[in-house]
């Protein structure tokens, strides 16, 4: 998360106190116990694999259903499963900027950027310059891992970004820690602090030959920080407590019918020498009607109530992170798509709080890589660029294409064609179908223009004719039988 500081107590921007660095690294690894949660609860790492039973008779399955993991991945795919798209507003050239992008792999990064928000509820990317040749650079993107970024702003209500701090922990080769490198991301350097252990940049802990500083020409810090929402809360962290009961009670159910087929023979009236081995038969037992009885001790299981316990947790789980079972009934192949966007109305709600949030963090990627392109004499304008999030939801085109049909003539194709998915312009629409006309036209006169043509070589060839030097010539050889 973003940390505030009085700017004006800070003498130079570009060399933050070390002081402070300290206490703001300390603040973040306060944080990391609950970072590191949420990360194992969506490898699959969760609370009921530690489960302790007090009973050594009772067994202890532990069996764990990934709900973070789903919510988690249904929500990346959903936001970034269609490319975003980056359109000029004003039809000005904006390739620059587009080629760069897809050069960086952008549609990868951005969807483990959603992951990560998803996640965690926060993420961080930092742009940077590889080289090419002694002359050359080119523009990279990575992904920094959340627990070990921060940004640092002023304390105004603009909340400027002042510094951007990544730690990267080092290893020895035993796998034993090794300190940290400390890279600190000020408007116009790189400031980077190696430790000799732990974290703490302060005197006493810091290498020989270390700090180092290295001018980028970014514009200002070149780590940007994406929130989920304004609580900066993971999608499914508010729900692990419900998970955590429904692994606890599949758990059990299956605990429950291990100890139904582990279940105790017992013998009334008799007794039995040795041990019974499976499938074995019991012979030379006293009839019945002598007191003798045989049977299993088993635990009586209500698998009505526990189903409905289940499904009721399962569909609080579900309800609470807006993020909808899709192997529902109510999810069957035969729903069109209108009726899909009614079923998913509070997943798209959730969607669009968190794409106003995603635009806020791409817009300001745009502007980093404005500000590298103009150094380069590639002149573009990052402010003109719109972003279009386009939800991946299933889209019946056959029922929007025959609305718009319909809507000829009676709505302008401008706001009709507005009906089609995101990611069709409808400006563009209506000059590709203008453009068809008239490519159409041209093929049918050209068309006309062959036929002509062809009945003009036919007339040359005495093929074809219809005029009068062409009527049937007198027969002389007819007679006159009056």
């Amino acid at each position: 998360m973003a940390y505030k500081v009085d700017a004006t107590l800070i003498d130079n921007i570009d060399d933050p106190p070390v002081e402070l660095l300290s206490y703001l690294i300390d603040l973040k690894q306060n944080e990391q116990e609950r970072l590191k949660k949420l990360h194992d609860y969506y490898i699959g790492k969760q609370a009921i694999f530690d489960r302790v039973i007090d009973n050594p008779h009772s067994k202890n399955t532990k069996v764990m259903v990934n709900h973070a993991k789903y919510i988690t991945d249904m929500m990346t795919g959903m936001i970034t499963g269609n490319p975003i798209n980056y359109v000029s507003q004003d039809d000005q050239n904006i390739e620059p900027i587009v080629q760069t992008l897809s050069k960086m792999d952008i549609m990868a990064h951005d969807t483990e950027l959603e992951r990560d928000l998803s996640c965690y509820g926060v993420a961080y990317e930092m742009l940077y310059l590889s080289p090419i040749d002694d002359a050359h650079t080119q523009e990279k993107i990575a992904l920094l891992d959340p627990r070990y970024t921060f940004v640092v702003t002023d304390d105004s209500e603009d909340a400027n970004e002042l510094f951007g701090v990544y730690i990267l922990p080092k290893f020895k080769l035993d796998g034993s820690q090794n300190g940290a490198m400390i890279s600190v991301y000020t408007p116009h350097k790189i400031v980077q602090y190696r430790t000799v252990s732990g974290f703490s940049p302060l005197a006493g802990n810091i290498q020989a030959g270390y700090p180092k500083s290295i001018a980028h020409y970014w514009g200002t810090e070149p780590i940007t920080e994406f929130k989920n929402n304004e609580q900066m809360q993971g999608d499914f962290e508010q729900q692990i407590s419900s998970i955590d009961a429904y692994n606890s009670l599949q758990s059990d159910r299956i605990s429950d019918k291990d100890a139904f087929v582990d279940a105790i023979l017992l013998a009334y009236g008799t007794s039995i020498d040795g041990d019974v081995e499976k499938g074995q038969m019991i012979d030379n037992l006293p009839p019945k009607d002598e007191g003798t009885s045989i049977e299993w001790l088993t635990k009586t299981l209500d698998e009505n109530q526990t189903q409905t316990l289940s499904e009721s947790i399962a569909n609080d789980i579900h309800e609470m992170s807006n993020v909808p079972n899709m192997n529902d009934q109510n999810f069957a192949g035969n729903v069109s798509g209108e009726a899909m966007k009614y079923k998913l109305f509070g997943l798209l709600n959730l969607i669009a709080g968190k794409e106003q949030l995603l635009i806020k963090g791409l817009h300001r990627r745009l502007q980093l890589l404005q500000n590298d392109l103009n150094l380069k004499a590639q002149s573009v304008d990052a402010s003109i660029i719109k972003v279009q999030i386009s939800p991946n939801i299933p889209v019946n085109m056959t029922d929007v294409v025959n609305n718009i049909k319909t809507a000829d003539g009676v709505i302008p194709r401008l706001i009709s064609y507005g009906w089609l998915p995101d990611g069709y312009d409808p400006q563009k629409m209506v000059e590709m179908m203008q453009q068809q006309s008239k490519d159409n036209i041209a093929n049918q006169q050209e068309a006309m223009g062959n036929l002509e043509s062809t009945a003009s070589v036919n007339d040359d060839q005495g093929g074809y004719r219809n005029d009068s030097s062409q009527s049937e010539p007198a027969d002389d050889t007819k007679q006159d039988n009056n």
